[in-house]
């Protein structure tokens, strides 16, 4: 499944919507793409109507037109669904740092928020906006362009990407090689894992104001572990879904992805009757 791309921000949007039913958006963490959900979409879209998106500098994207935002990443999801005319609410679950954007959509479009999934979301419990982020940014960019002049997205890109899958499953990488290929080797991935590694703290740090300043709408929320990563996150994670009011999963022997170690319980925190393979 390729599909289409939508134009948001002048920036060409790659999304993939499959199945019928209410609306879910899957939204991948850093340096994913869409294809990494592929185990959670048959488990949901007998049920529900499937949205698959990259953001900017991920997947088949554009190259990001501007940096990260907290709030900017939730008017990406609002938007998205807006052009593609599913304006009714819509259950989003967030891989990594997605939670952050997934959660800040929640509270930002509650009226438009059906349920919250966080999948091993990304946790920073005291972050503080980042001194200096416009010369972080340049240095980030300069690093990025400098990498890209030098070839290493072609050279190393595929096989980077084949490595994190790799550490993070214990497994092999279960996407087709042409479509790493054809992402990983491209110097607008690199480019965009960079920009969101960058703005990581400023993002973080936007969406505990957020949350000390806008509720989460009254709608299930759901915070999935993967338990590979150890007692430690483990607890970070429960501590998480506390301070949320959450449900809490954990995914024993997961890793970081956990929608490719554990996909039936990931599509059973969206959607708590999918049949389950």
């Amino acid at each position: 499944m390729t599909g289409e791309f939508v134009k948001l921000g002048g920036v060409a949007h790659h999304v993939v919507v499959e199945g019928s039913g209410p609306v879910v958006v899957l939204s991948a963490g850093l340096g994913m793409s869409w294809f990494d959900w592929d185990p959670v979409v048959p488990l949901l879209s007998a049920h529900r109507t499937v949205v698959r998106f990259d953001r900017p500098g991920h997947g088949r994207s554009g190259p990001a037109a501007v940096p990260p935002s907290a709030a900017g990443e939730a008017g990406r999801i609002a938007a998205l669904l807006d052009a593609l005319g599913l304006t009714g609410p819509a259950t989003v679950a967030g891989h990594s740092i997605a939670g952050f954007h997934a959660e800040a959509f929640a509270r930002l479009y509650p009226a438009r928020t059906a349920g919250l999934v966080l999948v091993d979301s990304s946790v920073e419990e005291r972050a503080r906006p980042p001194a200096a982020p416009a010369l972080r940014l340049a240095l980030a960019r300069a690093v990025a362009a400098g990498l890209c002049r030098a070839g290493v997205p072609a050279a190393l890109g595929p096989a980077l990407r084949r490595a994190t899958v790799r550490l993070s499953t214990g497994g092999g990488d279960p996407a087709p090689r042409e479509l790493v290929r054809g992402c990983y080797r491209t110097s607008r991935v690199l480019r965009g894992m960079v920009l969101e590694n960058a703005t990581y703290g400023s993002v973080a740090a936007e969406l505990l104001d957020l949350r000390r300043r806008l509720p989460l709408p009254s709608v299930p929320v759901t915070v999935v572990a993967g338990g590979a990563g150890g007692p430690v996150w483990t607890a970070r994670q429960r501590a998480l879904a506390s301070a949320l009011d959450a449900t809490f999963q954990l995914a024993d022997g997961a890793g970081h992805l956990v929608m490719l170690d554990a996909p039936g319980l990931v599509a059973g925190a969206i959607f708590p009757t999918p049949p389950l393979p």
